[in-house]
Formats: structure tokens, C-alpha cells, sequence
């Protein structure tokens, strides 16, 4: 994946992208994109690493694997 792709998790809508060998997920605030956390994509289940390639942000695992991105940056306070 080379392009910012978006991704709608629980009514809200996220930014994803491909940084190295990490992704970085982030919202966009103001037209500007808030990068929150980047995970490695070896931390990722291969369905997962698997629909980001292809770009299918409709994907199960994907989805989940945002979640738990999403759910880390909650506890983490941020």
C-alpha cells in the first residue's frame, strides 16, 4: 500500500498508510492527518497484512487489527 487509504471503524473514519515496515493509523483533523501510533506489520495477522496490500479496508481482520491500534492509543491516553 502506497497511498493513504481510509477506513470507517465504529462510525468514525481513520487514515491508514504504509510507513516503511510499519502502518500508521491517523485521523484527519482540519484537512491535516493526526498520525496516532504506527504498529509493524510483522505485529499484524497475515489476513490483515494481506487486505492492506490489496486495499480492502472492508476486511475483517484489518478492521480488527485498527481496533486494537485504536484501543492501545485509548489506554495509552492519547
Amino acid at each position: 500500500m502506497t497511498d493513504e487509504k481510509t477506513i470507517d471503524i465504529d462510525g468514525e473514519t481513520y487514515v491508514l498508510r504504509h510507513d516503511g515496515d510499519g502502518l500508521q493509523v491517523g485521523r484527519r483533523v482540519d484537512g491535516d492527518v493526526t498520525w496516532l501510533d504506527t504498529v509493524a506489520d510483522s505485529l499484524l495477522p497475515e489476513d490483515a497484512r494481506s487486505a492492506l496490500d490489496s486495499g480492502d479496508t472492508s476486511n475483517q481482520a484489518l478492521q480488527t487489527a485498527v481496533r486494537g491500534v485504536l484501543e492501545a492509543e485509548v489506554r495509552r491516553g492519547g
